[in-house]
């Protein structure tokens, strides 16, 4: 069972998520937020498997709460939640340790999707989405890019082919297909280049790569 904390400061959408994840018998709601700092104390108070937490957000934000959801000693998994064409911060968010991030708008099977795909270690980061996020909000800088690729350069050829995938979005199991890999074998890999490249999730890894231009 998928325990899931619902974070908004929209009584409306709060409730919404709420029905549409409870609809999953595989997932429990467990708790409800109505901005960052009850976000915290909520997971604080319970064990919570993935948050799905809004960006705006009165007193405290979605990204600073994203920072404290994952420095908690049982920190959840993060979706952020937000609106694409107006949100500016979803960099921010990801960089911030969260593992994805949905529209929302996104379809309601997409949602479930994400969620299970988080919980198992996966992000959702949607590959057309995230380049155009990464591209209109992170200017690289020399300095950024030279350190990026140093820490690329410590990865083996096959772990810099693992992280090209994953910088696009791909799923362990499509990592393992594109590559004719076990799956065992890339969560291996996978494992192996977050701690290389000295991040906490994918995400953090795809921006990575991205700085060091190894996706385009």
């Amino acid at each position: 069972m998928i325990r899931a904390m619902v974070v908004d400061d929209d009584a409306l959408v709060r409730l919404g998520l709420t029905d549409l994840l409870d609809s999953d018998a595989t997932i429990e709601v467990v708790a409800q937020a109505t901005d960052g700092f009850h976000a915290i104390e909520q997971a604080t108070a319970r064990r919570i498997d993935v948050a799905l937490v809004d960006v705006r957000m009165p007193r405290m934000d979605g990204i600073t709460a994203t920072k404290h959801l994952r420095a908690l000693p049982h920190p959840p998994k993060v979706i952020t939640l937000t609106t694409f064409d107006l949100d500016e911060y979803v960099y921010d968010a990801l960089a911030a340790g969260a593992d994805g991030f949905l529209l929302k708008d996104t379809d309601p099977a997409e949602i479930l999707r994400a969620v299970h795909l988080v919980a198992a270690g996966s992000a959702m980061l949607h590959p057309t989405a995230a380049r155009r996020l990464i591209d209109r909000y992170h200017h690289t800088s020399r300095p950024q890019a030279t350190q990026a690729q140093a820490h690329i350069d410590a990865l083996t050829p096959r772990e810099r082919d693992v992280l090209a995938l994953l910088a696009q979005g791909h799923t362990n199991a499509d990592i393992a297909q594109g590559l004719g890999m076990q799956e065992s074998t890339v969560k291996s890999h996978v494992s192996r280049i977050l701690t290389t490249l000295g991040v906490t999730n994918r995400v953090q890894a795809a921006i990575v790569a991205r700085d060091a231009g190894l996706t385009p």
